[in-house]
């Protein structure tokens, strides 16, 4: 089991990481609410066709008004994650605004101590504030919060943390179903749900000027929801949601070094730019490494010297 949620979250991680480079190149042609609403399309067509071939799909019939009331507010508040998030770059430089969203695995990892009983070891403690001080010297040279724009930044920030918790209530209310409904169709609904709610807001008119390689950027996009959803929703399954959030921070250390590989085989010159990194942010992303392997290897130390015990 421990395995398991290993491997989903490990590939959660990093199509998350492959994300922002394809949503970069997807500027130049879609915008964004339009494309996340293709982004739920295609993940809703598959993922009906695979619950239905499995016979998952009579799982909706045995919920209650809970339930139901559960889904409804998972699907609107990652919703909410996605157009606050987006909303936030109108404020905040995209790294700044990455920078801050990092607090949704922390809100996530006590969350579970919150609603589901979860206890936090001290050495988990000491890991969280070791990703804590390593997100903050990866990121530092994008930290500037001087200048006459600080009540933006500011703005900018609370929207953010407002895409972080909403994200983070998502993932706790996909948790909280897991007893009466698979992952796989807690997204299935959310994906439905955002398919109707969003169209009002769509400009269908982008798909008509779309070119080949928009295609296959945009189907990259749709593919990524489906899978680093569907694998996040069973790494909660098998995994305590600490162990799950601390290999999320993960995430932009992943991006970071998946862009620096495109800048370096020069693909998307006039799009993709390198980000600026020096001792203090290779300092930090040592350090978020050695925190989310402690974290991981931990448990698995400990159960093994139970065994040999």
């Amino acid at each position: 089991m421990l395995r398991l949620g290993l491997l989903f979250v490990a590939v959660a991680v990093f199509f998350w990481g492959m994300l922002p480079i394809a949503l970069k190149l997807s500027g130049d042609f879609i915008d964004p609410v339009t494309l996340t609403w293709f982004r739920f399309l295609v993940a809703l067509i598959v993922s009906v066709l695979v619950q239905w071939l499995a016979g998952s799909l009579r799982q909706f019939a045995a919920l209650r008004g809970g339930d139901w009331w559960r889904l409804l507010a998972a699907g609107v508040l990652l919703m909410a994650n996605y157009v606050s998030f987006v909303f936030s770059l109108d404020f905040l430089a995209p790294g700044v605004a990455q920078l801050n969203f990092q607090t949704a695995p922390f809100f996530l990892a006590f969350g579970g101590v919150l609603f589901f009983g979860e206890r936090l070891k001290p050495v988990q403690l000491a890991c969280f504030a070791g990703l804590a001080m390593g997100m903050l010297l990866f990121f530092h040279p994008q930290l500037d919060f001087s200048g006459h724009a600080d009540k933006q930044v500011m703005l900018g920030v609370l929207v953010v943390q407002f895409s972080a918790a909403s994200w983070t209530s998502y993932a706790l209310l996909q948790k909280a179903l897991i007893g009466r409904l698979s992952p796989a169709n807690v997204l299935l609904f959310i994906y439905g749900l955002g398919v109707v709610l969003m169209a009002p807001f769509c400009d269908f008119g982008h798909f008509n000027t779309m070119d080949k390689g928009d295609w296959l950027v945009a189907g990259f996009c749709a593919i990524n929801t489906l899978v680093a959803y569907g694998c996040f929703g069973q790494s909660m399954k098998y995994w305590p949601t600490a162990q799950v959030s601390a290999m999320l921070a993960l995430t932009p250390v992943v991006s970071f070094s998946l862009t620096a590989l495109v800048v370096a085989l020069g693909w998307w010159p006039e799009v993709i730019k390198g980000d600026s990194i020096d001792g203090l942010s290779l300092m930090g992303m040592l350090l978020i490494i050695l925190s989310v392997m402690t974290l991981q290897l931990l448990p698995l130390w400990q159960k093994r010297r139970q065994v040999t015990a």
